[in-house]
């Protein structure tokens, strides 16, 4: 948390840059946002300055850019419906959601989206380029844009039948710069923000487009959370919604910004960030928010660096709302649809799928997936989807790979003498050698196949655990499974080299009825067999 208050100013030129085209590039979203979610443009725009401010100083992703975003919209919008416009209730919601934010990353619970499989990752950032090319190409047409994916395809041929040129050519202008802009030159001034400049002073000299237009202005109030005891339950659900929507989407976000800089968030410190700047703009009239991938993109390719720039791409906010609005009011939506189109082209991830044939299969399947419901459906469904799909696929691979070890390890004898007691009792006792951590996926199958090597003649079972570092609740009932099985069979079943954790998961299950844990399991392998030939004499 002290690190929170160090700043690096040697990226300050680049900083700047990516502060000033995320913030430009912020202002009709943040105006969008607020508008959708019933509080009005003017609290889309706090939210973006306040949660964008305080989320890039105490969060763990340097070059993240948060503000409103459409899952958390949603969520806000649902609930200013349900609430019946209560703006008091809404803003309680928000800063509650601040507070679960602030303690699921004071109990370390960030960790857990760094277990997204690329894959997953790719669909998403695909996802969300397609999302961002789609949402621009009514406005490059001179059209307003439309409110979500598909309503922006279906109007799309009504944009088409009646294109304004002038809005038209100051995208493609805009198009032009930013993608010829010198690299050398970038380092003054960045592709981003020389496209909106040209974009813009073009737009002066073409026909009539549509443009920001006037900005609202005022400063914020305060509103102390409100408390009604009909409506707790309602205010405390969409909390735990948006906090938990508003993680998901900010850690995605994070890693979307670790595959651009080659860096590694800390996610914990992430969701404490989020937490403070949604607290805080709840208090101050601002709409929840979260880590916004388009911005944060920007930021990037426009140079930032540091948390630095976050912090200016708030500053750039509250600067249009505190009245230097005139001039950003000129700058027209065909400008912002140019540099947005190639903002979504370049965190489409072309590289996976130029040589995604080449790889498994199923991985493609799954990063396919994941992008059309990203862009059809929702982020959050195309995540959890894709999580829970590439979850069994694993799972799958690995009770494969556990039951191929378990039937086609040779048997390796230990020394000369286990070698022999194995040739002198080979028909009367079959031994089960786990090769390693034995999990529920492999343990459905487990005693089919324990069954299947059953002989005529086969007195005795022995399972040997000494490379079985665990076994989960599925497993052990899979072991007891086995013995049950063989002592209805006449047939008797001894362990070895089980560890005490395992002991004590079959004993804990009481899953050791059918075999002595406690007599058998310290003694080694070969004093087994010496029993078990004494036992079970040749014939």
């Amino acid at each position: 948390m002290l690190s929170a208050f160090k700043f690096d100013l040697s990226h300050l030129r680049g900083d700047i840059y990516g502060g000033l085209t995320a913030g430009v590039v912020a202002i009709p979203l943040a105006l969008a946002f607020g508008l959708a979610s019933g509080l009005g443009p003017i609290a889309g725009m706090y939210g973006a300055i306040i949660v964008g401010f305080f989320a890039a100083w105490f969060g763990g992703t340097p070059t993240n850019v948060s503000g409103p975003t459409g899952p958390m919209v949603v969520v806000l919008a649902g609930l200013f419906a349900s609430l019946s416009g209560d703006v008091g209730l809404i803003l309680t919601a928000v800063m509650l959601a601040g507070l679960i934010q602030i303690a699921l990353g004071v109990f370390k619970l960030g960790d857990l989206v760094r277990l997204v499989p690329y894959p997953v990752v790719s669909g998403f950032m695909s996802g969300i380029g397609v999302i961002i090319i789609i949402l621009q190409l009514d406005a490059t047409l001179g059209h307003a844009a439309p409110a979500g994916t598909v309503p922006g395809l279906a109007y799309l041929p009504t944009a088409l039948a009646s294109i304004n040129w002038s809005a038209l050519s100051v995208a493609a202008l805009t198009l032009v710069v930013v993608y010829s802009w010198p690299t050398a030159w970038g380092k003054y001034l960045p592709a981003p923000l020389a496209a909106l400049t040209a974009g813009t002073v073009l737009s002066l000299f073409v026909g009539a487009m549509p443009i920001l237009g006037d900005i609202p202005s005022g400063l914020p109030s305060l509103h102390l959370p409100v408390f009604d005891q009909s409506a707790f339950a309602l205010v405390l659900e969409a909390a735990v919604i948006l906090a938990v929507l508003g993680s998901i989407d900010s850690l995605l976000t994070s890693l979307v910004a670790d595959n651009m800089t080659r860096t590694r968030h800390d996610s914990n410190q992430e969701l404490i960030g989020q937490g403070i700047g949604n607290a805080v703009a709840g208090l101050f009239g601002g709409i929840a928010g979260a880590g916004a991938t388009m911005r944060t993109v920007v930021n990037v390719r426009s140079g930032g660096v540091t948390r630095l720039s976050g912090m200016i791409h708030s500053l750039v906010l509250a600067a249009v709302v505190l009245g230097v609005g005139p001039v950003a009011a000129y700058i027209p939506h065909a400008a912002l649809a140019g540099v947005l189109i190639k903002v979504g082209l370049d965190i489409i991830d072309f590289s996976y799928l130029k040589n995604a044939h080449r790889g498994p299969r199923w991985d493609l399947a799954l990063m396919v997936m994941v992008l059309g419901l990203t862009v059809f459906i929702d982020l959050i469904t195309a995540v959890a989807a894709g999580v829970v799909l590439a979850a069994l696929a694993y799972v799958r691979q690995v009770a494969a790979s556990q039951l191929d070890d378990l039937l086609s390890r040779p048997l390796t004898p230990t020394s000369e003498e286990e070698r022999e007691l194995l040739h002198d009792i080979k028909d009367r006792v079959t031994i089960f050698e786990f090769g390693g951590p034995l999990s529920f996926g492999a343990a459905a199958d487990v005693g089919h196949h324990v069954r299947e090597r059953y002989r005529d003649g086969m007195r005795a079972i022995v399972l040997d655990f000494q490379r079985v570092p665990f076994l989960d609740v599925s497993a052990a009932r899979a072991v007891e499974t086995i013995a049950c099985d063989a002592k209805r069979a006449g047939k008797r079943t001894f362990v070895t080299g089980m560890s005490d954790e395992i002991a004590e998961t079959l004993v804990g299950l009481e899953a050791d009825c059918c075999f002595d844990i406690e007599k058998d399991r310290y003694k080694e392998r070969i004093e087994i067999l010496r029993m078990l030939k004494q036992e079970f004499p040749a014939h």
